[in-house]
């Protein structure tokens, strides 16, 4: 799917000379690759600490059945 963006030249200019792509479209497909990963990580976040562990559970006794 073709799409014409206004892609702000300096930042495209960054991003070539941080990353060393070659191509406008692996440069912004990566973007948008870590963009995505970001958020879901955000995402993730909100399940820290809802994990609740017992504390008298014995792994080891566990692994003879």
């Amino acid at each position: 799917m073709a799409t014409n963006l206004n892609i702000d030249i300096k930042l495209l200019d960054e991003v070539y000379n941080i990353g060393k792509f070659k191509t406008k479209r692996e440069a912004v497909n990566t973007a948008l690759r870590e963009y995505v990963q970001k958020h879901r990580q955000k995402d993730i976040l909100k399940y820290l600490n809802t994990v609740d562990f017992d504390t008298e559970y014995d792994y080891k006794k566990a692994r003879t059945r």
